[in-house]
């Protein structure tokens, strides 16, 4: 009954969604916000939402006659985090609908065919399928909710050390996502054009070393240089490495799922404690 409980606990996406609040979290910290509940209620809700209709849309599709009890239990919870997002969407400000509704489309288009089949690399005409496209979509959206919708809710004047973080958070999950890549390389489709399939497995984990030295130094541009938010960011910095490095094709069930997913709590927590 554990397993089962954590295995749902993976798979519905409450641990993902969970991590984009820490992230939320983090940014709110980081500019001196006070925690703003319906931001980080809606990131959550949101996040479960966009992840369980990417992940399992097209399966429903081909099986919704047929549909396993773990696989309806996901999609009831599903419904009703939509159902919570719409209202915590609403108590929003108005003036972050609008980078909400742009995340919307770009998650709608990540996973929906529109795309003619002659301008993609597969017959799957997203966005997720464009070859090489996929770890800097994902980084971008996960950028813009967990450091925009924060500070434009939060009526923060977007300024120098708003867009290094901005940027700081598009190469720390980039680098974040490079593990997922490791694991995927024996079942990905080589039309994907992957980091790991272009450049190699060795190449991938050089890349995001320095992907991470640049994401610690751009900490030191910003005009407030605070060492309460530096050495846990180090510290983080550390520790996304070492899972970096000891990533592999075939690697535990959870060493990606939960360890590296969850590296966005450990940085909260030693911000918090």
């Amino acid at each position: 009954m554990l397993k089962q409980s954590f295995d749902f606990y993976l798979n519905s996406s409450i641990h993902v969604a969970l991590n984009a609040v820490a992230l939320s979290w983090v940014t709110g910290i980081t500019f001196h916000l006070p925690v703003d509940g319906a931001v980080l209620w809606f990131v959550f809700f949101a996040s479960v939402t966009g992840y369980n209709f990417v992940k399992y849309s097209g399966l429903a599709k081909f099986h919704h006659r047929q549909l396993a009890n773990w696989l309806r239990a996901i999609q009831l919870f599903s419904l009703f985090c939509f159902v919570a997002m719409l209202v915590y969407f609403f108590k929003l400000r108005p003036q972050t609908w609008w980078y909400v509704l742009g995340v919307a489309v770009m998650t709608f288009l990540y996973a929906v065919p529109f795309l003619p089949q002659k301008y993609v690399l597969d017959k799957h005409g997203n966005l997720r399928n464009i070859g090489g496209l996929k770890v800097y979509i994902i980084a971008l959206v996960w950028a813009v909710v967990t450091v925009v919708l924060p500070l434009v809710n939060g009526r923060y004047i977007f300024d120098f050390d708003c867009l290094i973080t901005l940027v700081q958070r598009f190469v720390f999950v980039l680098v974040l996502m490079l593990p997922f890549e490791i694991r995927d390389l024996q079942f990905d489709s080589l039309k994907l054009a992957t980091i790991p399939q272009r450049i190699g497995v060795l190449k991938t984990k050089v890349l995001g070393s320095l992907g991470l030295v640049v994401f610690s130094l751009l900490e030191f541009v910003k005009d407030d240089v605070s060492f309460r938010l530096v050495v846990p960011m180090l510290v983080i910095s550390v520790i996304t490495l070492g899972f970096l490095w000891f990533s592999k094709g075939n690697q535990g069930r959870y060493y990606c799922a939960f360890w590296v997913e969850g590296i966005p709590m450990m940085w909260l927590l030693l911000l918090l404690f």
